[in-house]
C-alpha cells in the first residue's frame, strides 16, 4: 500500500488573549475554495497564510483553521468571530480585499457558510463545517 501524503493541516489556532463573550453566540464562518489550476497552489497559500496571521491579531477574532489540499487545489478555512460585525470589518480589511482582487480569477468554485454556537461552546470542528459547506451551492 503506497502511503498518502498528510494532508496540510493548521490547527485551531487562538489568538493569545482572545476571549469569547460571557453567554450570548458567537460567529462561525467556513469557506470552501478550489483553484482553476495548480499552478496558483504557492501564490494560494502565501496569501492564506498572511491572512491567517491577520486573523490572529483582528480585534474580535477567537480562532482560525486553514486545511489545504493542493494536489486537489482545495483550500478551506474555518474562524469564529466574536460577532457577525468583527468577521465583516475583517473581510473589508485592505489586505482581505487585495486578496479577493489577486485570488478571484484563480477560483473555480468557492463556498461559504455561516451560524452562531453558543459563546460557550467547544471550538468548531471541521466535521460540522465540511457538513454545512456540502449544503451550499458553489459560487464560481
Amino acid at each position: 500500500m503506497i502511503a498518502r501524503p498528510a494532508v496540510p493541516t493548521l490547527p485551531w489556532t487562538a489568538p493569545s488573549g482572545a476571549t469569547a463573550p460571557t453567554g450570548g453566540r458567537i460567529e462561525v464562518m467556513a469557506s470552501a475554495f478550489t483553484l482553476t489550476s495548480r499552478r496558483h497552489t504557492f501564490r494560494m497559500m502565501r496569501v492564506s497564510m498572511a491572512l491567517r496571521k491577520s486573523v490572529l491579531t483582528s480585534p474580535g477574532a477567537l480562532g482560525i483553521s486553514l486545511v489545504a489540499r493542493p494536489l486537489r487545489r482545495q483550500y478551506y478555512t474555518l474562524s469564529s468571530w466574536t460577532d457577525r460585525a468583527a468577521l465583516d470589518a475583517f473581510v473589508r480589511t485592505s489586505l482581505h480585499r487585495e486578496a479577493m482582487r489577486t485570488l478571484g480569477p484563480a477560483m473555480a468554485t468557492g463556498r461559504f457558510t455561516f451560524w452562531q454556537v453558543g459563546a460557550d461552546a467547544p471550538a468548531p470542528t471541521w466535521e460540522a463545517a465540511h457538513e454545512r459547506l456540502a449544503a451550499e451551492p458553489d459560487r464560481a
